[in-house]
């Protein structure tokens, strides 16, 4: 038994990067603390504890882990600094090098952190708690809340694609999940605490259910099957498990918001060959236009990486003519980053850090006309706004249902409140989109 009182009063700060399942977790870990004893450090206060939970999808990442770790040691000197999220479970010997780092947590040891965290006052040496793949299998299903009082609800872990350019699948393990009946419940908890917006995370969110005998079309039945007044978000689903039979059950759902993001990575089918992707562009192309004859106002956005190995200026200039002639909103530019131990490495053809900056760049010129023209289709359209609790220059932001974000005066008493409005002016401030409320 652990003797939590040595827990109170104690101060706690969070730094978490990357995705918004990482975002999930950390809130996880810290309604964890404070159920036992922790409160969260006010801004300026020295923590006793701190947690950096990291990701290591690119090597930008890593570097951002290891300057958000200095950071914090260099903001609470004094403070016990616990690493966790995929960048601790792939490399922990390299952050156990950082200056100020106390304990590094693997994969599934993040969800032991009080258990951990029994010794706090009498450990001085880094420690290191690894996680074998084989035995990454717990899995916790939760809802968060973040700052923009949007909530995400946690389905799923892990992933079994193995894309030759990945690292996901060795940082998180296998596809794993809690039964739709569990995950309903927590949706039901955080509507029953006030929330307006649920977006629905994972690694891989249309595989849900392989480990339980049920699929991610059941989940999103059972989710819309409420009386509360709350809408739903899909986030980032693998095109080839976007059936149809969710597209449009998603057209004519009660609580489902017509947004979609889905990866699409390349739009040249012998770049995705190489990437081992589980569809090709006609399939990708089929899933969109599913998308736009159901729900013609629906916000798609697309990943998309430049530079992977392989990919010649010939199959980028496919690409791109691909990505040009989609109807979509939006896309996600990221640089291709060789990850070790990826089969990606095998492929002989590397491309130049300077034409990956050009490609990036060309896509996201691409992306800031698709976005401008998708706001112009809503000008003048009437939309349901969730007013979020951020304030910035006086200001207040919230997104309609599909997606378009929208700014007014700061009203403290609008906060996590849905609002009708016509959309009307719009602005454009470092590479955003924004409809101005005037009043």
């Amino acid at each position: 038994m652990i003797d939590t009182s040595v827990f109170k009063d104690k101060k706690v700060a969070f730094c978490t990067l990357g995705c918004k399942l990482n975002f999930a977790e950390t809130s996880y870990i810290g309604k964890t603390l404070i159920e036992n004893g922790f409160r969260k450090a006010k801004r300026g206060e020295q923590a006793d504890v701190c947690i950096i939970n990291t990701c290591t999808v690119t090597e930008v990442a890593d570097k951002k882990c290891r300057q958000a770790i200095s950071k914090m040691h260099k903001s609470h000197p004094n403070a016990f600094i616990i690493v966790t999220g995929c960048y601790a479970q792939l490399k922990p010997d390299e952050i156990a090098k950082i200056s100020g780092v106390n304990l590094i947590l693997g994969a599934n040891e993040k969800f032991n952190i009080i258990e951990h965290l029994s010794n706090l006052d009498n450990q001085t040496d880094c420690q290191i708690f690894h996680t074998k793949i084989s035995q990454i299998k717990r899995f916790q299903p939760s809802c968060s809340q973040d700052d923009r009082t949007r909530h995400f609800l946690k389905v799923q872990d892990g992933c079994d694609y193995f894309c030759t350019y990945c690292t996901i699948p060795f940082a998180r393990g296998r596809n794993r999940n809690a039964s739709i009946a569990e995950t309903v419940c927590e949706a039901r908890k955080a509507i029953d605490n006030g929330a307006r917006e649920i977006v629905i995370t994972g690694v891989n969110i249309g595989a849900f259910g392989k480990s339980t005998g049920e699929n991610f079309f059941q989940l999103i039945k059972e989710l819309d099957n409420t009386a509360a007044d709350v809408r739903y978000r899909i986030s980032s689903i693998e095109p080839d498990l976007l059936t149809d039979e969710i597209i449009d059950f998603v057209a004519q759902s009660n609580h489902f918001a017509p947004h979609f993001h889905i990866p699409l990575q390349s739009g040249s089918d012998e770049v995705l060959k190489l990437m081992k992707r589980r569809y090709d562009s006609a399939l990708f192309a089929h899933k969109v236009h599913r998308i736009k004859q159901a729900m013609p106002d629906a916000f798609i956005g697309v990943d998309i990486i430049v530079g992977m190995r392989g990919e010649t200026a010939a199959l980028f200039d496919e690409s791109r003519r691909f990505v040009e002639q989609l109807p979509i909103s939006q896309l996600h530019v990221f640089t291709y980053s060789e990850r070790p131990n990826t089969k990606a490495l095998e492929i002989t053809h590397k491309v130049s850090d300077k034409d990956k900056k050009l490609r990036s760049e060309t896509l996201h010129s691409l992306s800031e006309a698709k976005t401008k023209a998708f706001y112009e289709s809503q000008r003048g359209k009437m939309v349901k706004v969730l007013w979020e609790a951020t304030e910035r220059e006086g200001k207040m932001f919230g997104f309609s249902e599909n997606y378009v974000k929208v700014q007014t005066a700061f009203d403290k008493a609008k906060i996590n409140t849905i609002t009708t409005e016509t959309l009307t002016e719009i602005e454009y401030n470092d590479g955003e989109f924004t409809f101005n409320k005037i009043e």
